[in-house]
């Protein structure tokens, strides 16, 4: 097998990819939930070494997408380029979501767009499972990844997170359950809005937002959560004293 580089087509690196498959794999990703006639088996640590080595390149990763293979997807995602992967991309791609494990990975490309938030919003009222975990998925990612934006953004999703707090499909409930727990571990500033949100719905009559709202309240008053915070407040204090005063 001629090893990957830069230059290797979409057809090298799926050939490739097929030299990779395990049955024993594919049969091991059914106890996790995940649809695999579609899946080679192989693991997320062995695509994301092949996108590194591929790196990007945004017409092979949409040639990779058109395989319909799940491993060629997720490295497709991983080397085509956000700055000009446009909502109409993004939409086409979500349409064919069709288990948690490719929402999760590709989510990750979408909020590195510029235009994260405007997905997010129409994901979330999209009434396809998928795709409505993808709008979840995305506010975790982006709540991690995206350090610059102001708290005020993450908090501004909340009542989004309450309104759909009460889906009760599997693979949504996870990720509004996900993205609350998320928020509420970004800042100290994030955690009390984040925890009354997950108090309220844990006090519900609606079987979803009780469950989503106690195993939120769970972790969010957990020991270990409340002394990460509060270590990450110190952290960040000491670096704005750090900061030489503007002249």
């Amino acid at each position: 097998m001629v090893p990957l580089t830069p230059d290797s087509s979409a057809a090298e690196v799926i050939a490739y990819l097929r030299s990779l498959s395990s049955e024993e794999n594919r049969q091991g990703m059914k106890r996790y939930g995940i649809r695999i006639d579609r899946a080679l088996g192989i693991s997320h640590g062995i695509q994301r070494d092949i996108a590194k080595k591929i790196k990007r390149n945004h017409e092979r990763a949409f040639e990779l997408w058109e395989s319909g293979i799940r491993e060629a997807q997720f490295i497709a995602s991983r080397t085509a380029d956000p700055k000009i992967f446009t909502v109409q991309n993004a939409r086409n791609w979500a349409a064919e979501f069709d288990s948690w494990d490719i929402v999760d990975g590709v989510s990750d490309l979408f909020v590195d767009t510029d235009h994260w938030q405007a997905l997010i919003e129409e994901f979330a009222e999209d009434e396809r499972e998928f795709v409505r975990r993808t709008a979840f998925a995305m506010l975790c990612w982006a709540t991690v990844h995206r350090k610059k934006e102001p708290d005020s953004t993450f908090e501004a999703y909340l009542p989004l997170i309450e309104k759909h707090a009460r889906d009760s499909r599997n693979f949504v409930r996870k990720a509004v359950n996900w993205a609350l727990r998320t928020i509420g571990k970004r800042s100290l500033a994030l955690h009390a809005p984040a925890l009354a949100v997950a108090e309220k719905l844990a006090a519900s009559s609606d079987t979803t937002a009780r469950w989503i709202g106690k195993d939120a309240v769970r972790e969010l008053t957990a020991e270990k959560t409340r002394d990460r915070l509060a270590a990450k407040a110190v952290k960040s204090a000491d670096r704005q004293r750090r900061k030489p005063a503007a002249h």
